[in-house]
């Protein structure tokens, strides 16, 4: 399969960098790229950052977006599974996730996909919060 999708030529070392990353689980890739991201001082993430902006800025709201940032309005009277649900999406520490919805409204995501914010922000609303995609 990945002979098909590959277009390029790879020296035999990159080949076998190759089949070894093919055999790693989702979670070890995801550590492997973000200690490449630190370790090379670059990101993975930039181009489709920019790739969104436009879209953000665009006026065609109207039309349907493909991406939201989930806003937390309101932790409600359940603040402890909020906290619990912010730390889950965001990946955040307990202090920082705290801070963030003390600080509410706060945007706690930017740039998420439709299906993945509405996901997000069923989970904030079942734990109590008042949330708005914007």
């Amino acid at each position: 399969m990945s002979e098909e999708t590959t277009a390029v030529e790879l020296s035999k070392d990159a080949a076998k960098v190759l089949e070894m990353v093919e055999g790693l689980s989702v979670l070890d890739l995801a550590n492997l790229v973000t200690a490449m991201e630190d370790k090379f001082g670059v990101s993975a993430a930039a181009p489709v950052a920019v790739a969104a902006a436009p879209a953000a800025g665009g006026g065609e709201e109207a039309a349907g977006k493909d991406a939201y940032d989930v806003e937390l309005k309101d932790a409600g009277s359940q603040k402890i599974a909020v906290i619990k649900v912010v730390r889950e999406i965001t990946g955040l520490g307990l202090k920082e996730s705290k801070e963030l919805v003390d600080g509410a409204p706060k945007v706690i995501k930017e740039g998420v996909k439709t299906e993945e914010a509405e996901g997000f922000k069923k989970q904030l609303e079942e734990a109590g919060a008042t949330v708005d995609l914007v």
